[in-house]
């Protein structure tokens, strides 16, 4: 199984190879030491996770969130920061701007692997149940082919589909459902057919 990608955005080097050293046994670590550089980054890679750090220059953390989760294309990956800021306004500005955790520095390795790992876990559940899901819209959507009003012959049992062809009974149930057929004689017809035999 392919490695899970995390980025690294720190505008300090030294928090930079910290992070990359806790991670780099698991993971595909990538950095960038400024918002911008991690949006140039973006442009091409997509990755697992992001940890991000709040207080860089020019673009702070806060905002780089932001303009991340106003991206389709990047709005469903997890975003942790990992700040020296430890107070509660700070922790809660992020929960706004769209993180999933908060994380204060210095980091503990131990702490900052677990969590990394959780959130990895949610988004990969996550990811299973919006595949379940289309999975059952299609179903539903094949069930659906199957309500309504169906047109029959009166006399051979035909079926009628929208564009107006006719198809026998099994046929056409058979290509809009997973039906399986079996065949045998209900008893009205088992009894004409044994008279039949026995003529």
């Amino acid at each position: 199984m392919a490695k899970k990608t995390i980025l690294i955005v720190d505008d300090t080097v030294e928090n930079l190879i910290i992070l990359y050293k806790v991670l780099r046994a698991e993971y595909e670590v990538i950095g960038a030491n400024s918002g911008t550089e991690a949006l140039r980054l973006l442009e091409s890679a997509s990755p697992d996770l992001i940890l991000l750090d709040i207080m860089m220059p020019e673009m702070d953390g806060y905002e780089l969130c932001r303009l991340l989760k106003r991206d389709p294309r990047l709005y469903d990956i997890p975003v942790i920061f990992i700040s020296a800021l430890n107070e509660e306004v700070d922790e809660t500005r992020g929960f706004e701007m769209g993180a999933v955790d908060f994380i204060t520095k210095p980091v503990k390795p131990a702490v900052l692997s677990r969590r990394v790992a959780v959130h990895l876990e949610l988004l990969a559940q996550k990811e299973a149940l919006r595949r379940q899901n289309q999975e059952l819209q299609a179903a539903l959507s094949r069930v659906k082919e199957l309500s309504g009003l169906l047109p029959i012959c009166m006399t051979c049992k035909k079926i009628r589909d929208d564009l107006g062809y006719w198809y026998q009974l099994e046929s056409y149930i058979s290509e809009h459902s997973e039906a399986v057929f079996s065949h045998s004689y209900c008893p009205d017809c088992a009894a004409v057919a044994m008279e039949e035999f026995l003529k």
